[in-house]
């Protein structure tokens, strides 16, 4: 099971851990505590979690949820939910009750791992009937046999409808989305990511986690981004490149920290990815700290990566998130018929890391193919050198510092109070997070409804992330011909 550049890679989860484990290669260190996890002890310890799971009855390819911020255990649980043939159900802890609620429901999850620091949150959104997994079983028990088509991941993304889709990934399209970073950024056992993502995302768990199983290096694993901690953890864990967002590249810029030297001659790169960086923000993050900045582009249904610019000494171009490694990526008209080169359209990918399905919503998933092209739902446009600009969204997603927010969701929580007539949620753009949440109201006659009791449902609901800063009261919503309230003039007129 070795890295191949030019092949995605063959087998399952369960053989690449089994391969590392007979090495005595790192697997992660976390620097808030001086942890130390080599492969053939994380393994070992998957292997309890998976025989615990079996011997409760789970069965092969079931979702099994997980609520773990990062850290030694959360790595643990969704290594070992995934090495025993289970359909690893990552719940993201900052999505609120009610999507919560509507993972663990629609993902018919029996079993659940939770970690302390969740439980509250979990005790808030949990349906009845979920068993919470406990403690390891003794003796040995068989575990289901697996192959690379079985599933292996079930992450939840929010779209237009504001209905959150289960985002279905078998052991060889992860496995693939570890693969197209590597591939991109070349990374081999001698390497070692900085994990500040949360791996109840996309681009924590494929780029970082599932890029060093593949390449075969180790990570460097905090429970959450911290400017002021940020190029301490990174030097004293001896990492050699980053992941994250454009925000947290915004912090590290306006902070006051600075890595050491040793760091700076050890470090390859940073990777930013899941919303546009801001070309004034790269440039100016490059000329203070010499660190270059790879900006790529990645989706759920692509477990992550499917552009990246290359590294140093290739060409970077600024404002591009780059071409495509691993996969193939065009740009599709009106007619979803490839476009003529620099024409926009609709940008499209096909390849080994494309997800299997959204889970039983069929014609979702049928809307998002044309033929064997996934439609991304983003606008771009394609230069002779292959490099994708992207130009807006077909969408009406508000992406907030890399978290995609549905505007329904949003809308449903006003709609909630009982005097709420018109409601709509829309991006407003922001410095800090590049985008953030605003919505307009209109309130029935002789209502007393204020904004301050509106934001109080927000944030019970949906959570302080995803409330409006700012709520409109309006006597008319701007609406189109059918009738439908037209979100984008609502940015426009305020």
């Amino acid at each position: 099971m070795m890295f191949d550049p030019a092949h995605p890679p063959k087998g399952s989860l369960r053989d690449w851990l089994d391969h590392w484990a007979t090495t005595d290669g790192i697997a992660a260190v976390f620097p808030e505590d001086g942890t130390t996890l080599h492969w053939a002890d994380l393994r070992d310890r998957a292997v309890d979690a998976a025989r615990t799971l079996t011997a409760l009855g789970a069965q092969k390819g079931e979702s099994i949820a997980i609520l773990h911020p990062n850290g030694l255990d959360g790595l643990v649980t969704v290594y070992g939910v995934i090495y025993g043939g289970f359909r690893a159900t990552m719940i993201n802890l900052a999505a609120g009750r009610d999507a919560i609620n509507y993972a663990l429901t629609h993902s018919r999850a029996r079993f659940a791992f939770v970690h302390p620091s969740c439980a509250d949150t979990y005790a808030l959104a949990a349906p009845k009937g979920v068993q919470l997994v406990e403690g390891a079983t003794d003796g040995y028990t068989p575990l289901h046999d697996i192959g690379p088509d079985d599933h292996a991941l079930l992450m939840y993304t929010s779209g237009t409808t504001g209905k959150p889709k289960g985002v279905v990934h078998s052991h060889a399209s992860l496995l693939a989305g570890g693969w197209t970073s590597a591939v991109a950024h070349d990374l081999t056992p001698a390497d070692r990511g900085m994990c500040v993502l949360p791996i109840y995302h996309i681009n924590g768990l494929c780029v970082t986690v599932m890029g060093a199983l593949v390449s075969g290096g180790s990570l460097s694993v905090v429970s959450k981004f911290s400017a002021s901690r940020f190029w301490d953890q990174a030097a004293s864990s001896q990492i050699t490149w980053f992941s994250v967002v454009p925000t947290i590249i915004s912090h590290l810029l306006h902070g006051k920290a600075d890595p050491d030297t040793t760091l700076m001659a050890r470090l390859r790169f940073g990777r930013s990815a899941s919303s546009a960086l801001a070309v004034e923000t790269q440039r100016a993050f490059e000329d203070r700290f010499g660190v270059p900045i790879i900006e790529t582009m990645g989706l759920t249904e692509t477990a992550a990566q499917i552009l990246s610019n290359p590294l140093p000494p290739g060409t970077r171009k600024i404002g591009s998130p780059g071409i495509a490694y691993g996969n193939e990526v065009q740009i599709l008209g009106p007619d979803l018929m490839p476009s003529a080169q620099g024409e926009e359209g609709e940008i499209a990918v096909r390849g080994p890391n494309v997800m299997r399905e959204y889970l039983d919503n069929p014609d979702a998933t049928a809307a998002t193919f044309a033929g064997d092209w996934l439609r991304t739902g983003d606008l771009g446009r394609m230069d002779a050198d292959g490099y994708v600009f992207v130009t807006g969204r077909l969408k009406e997603l508000i992406i907030k510092g890399g978290e995609n927010i549905a505007p329904r969701e949003i809308d449903e929580a006003l709609y909630s109070h009982p005097d709420i007539v018109e409601a709509a949620a829309f991006a407003r753009h922001c410095d800090k997070y590049g985008e953030r949440v605003e919505a307009a109201v209109r309130i029935s006659d002789g209502s007393k409804v204020n904004a301050d009791t509106l934001l109080a449902i927000c944030h019970d609901r949906l959570g302080v992330f995803k409330s409006p800063d700012m709520i409109h009261f309006l006597p008319e919503l701007p609406k189109g011909p059918s009738g439908k309230i037209q979100r984008l003039k609502l940015a426009e007129s305020l």
